[in-house]
């Protein structure tokens, strides 16, 4: 699986793991904490470290959690580990965060998501919130041989490239490609508006190329739609109607369906099939696969940015914000300097 590539051995991850309730199909480590960012996240060394636990059982998971670390929760934790796992799944993207926490003497976040929920995500793009942050390279802590979420890994970095080519032009270099993908969970995102540094994408890609062609390389190599020429970083895909086509119908569920909303006329009620055939032939098809994409990111953006408030607290929350804002300011600072 390409995600393996990827695996970390580090102690100090492991380290910070061990507080944390073991029973976990899936823990990552994310953002730029884990992998060196230009601009204003440049500062590895004190940024804070981002994580995302998968539980098979969040109820059980948020109830051992609560007894090992009552603190990290905000009032919700009083409700009860039923109540905490209703507000996580049933609100936002399915996720739990819980920020600014002091652990092994590094300031981490962690979000718990269901593994069921996870798989949904990986697969359809329901959120693409978690699903979003897989496209982009993670350092993976702990996994369990879980078939199915390896299987659903996989193809969520398959639709990642296969979305990447509908918008990008016939031929395009290795960056064009990343920065494509990597951009994908932010098209939409207010937060890319307010709060989020413009040229994150940007900062992403640029001082992880390798990483990213770690985990992209075996999938454009097998991919029969494009040629990608390894030596000089540079990949020619199939941009006929026939070809637009094939991306098209293997898309994720969810993105298809919100680019036959767009497209589907008022009374038309056309199948998905024939919206994506038509398409296929409109010179404007990576617009339309792009605002397909916004309508998934901005909704899910903003309810969970909303949850938040009651996951993380007033007081955390508004810490958290104004971190947020600030690196925002350094990074239009850097860009007007």
């Amino acid at each position: 699986m390409a995600l393996q590539a990827l695996h970390s051995s580090g102690v100090a991850f492991r380290k910070i793991l061990s507080h944390f309730p073991e029973e976990l199909s899936l823990a990552f480590a994310y953002g730029s904490g884990v992998y060196r960012q230009a601009g204003p996240n440049s500062d590895q060394k004190n940024a804070m470290l981002d994580f995302v636990f998968t539980v098979d059982d969040p109820i059980a998971w948020h109830s051992e959690n609560l007894k090992k670390n009552w603190s990290h929760y905000s009032f919700l934790k009083v409700l009860g580990p039923k109540i905490i796992t209703s507000v996580q799944n049933n609100y936002g993207a399915g996720v739990y965060y819980n920020p600014l926490i002091t652990c092994d003497g590094r300031l981490i976040k962690y979000g718990v998501i269901s593994t069921t929920l996870l798989i949904e995500d990986l697969l359809n793009w329901n959120n693409l919130y978690v699903a979003g942050r897989l496209q982009k390279p993670v350092k993976i802590v702990a996994m369990n041989e879980n078939v199915i979420l390896q299987s659903a890994l996989d193809k969520n970095l398959k639709s990642a490239v296969t979305a990447a080519f509908l918008m990008l032009p016939e031929s395009f270099s290795e960056e064009d490609l990343f920065i494509e993908i990597a951009g994908l969970s932010y098209s939409g995102d207010f937060r890319m508006v307010i709060g989020e540094d413009k040229t994150k994408v940007l900062n992403i890609v640029q001082p992880n190329m390798a990483h990213f062609r770690e985990l992209y390389s075996s999938i454009l190599q097998e991919n029969p739609q494009v040629v990608y020429k390894t030596q000089q970083g540079r990949l020619e895909i199939d941009k006929s109607p026939e070809g637009q086509f094939t991306q098209l119908m293997t898309l994720p569920k969810t993105l298809q369906q919100q680019i036959n909303h767009i497209m589907d006329p008022p009374g038309k009620n056309r199948d998905v099939e024939e919206t994506l055939l038509q398409l296929a032939h409109d010179p404007d098809c990576g617009d339309v696969v792009r605002l397909g994409l916004s309508a998934i990111v901005r909704p899910s953006s903003i309810k969970q940015s909303t949850k938040g408030i009651f996951t993380a607290g007033l007081k955390k929350s508004v810490i958290y914000s104004s971190l947020k804002l600030h690196k925002m300011w350094k990074g239009w600072l850097r860009k007007t300097s």
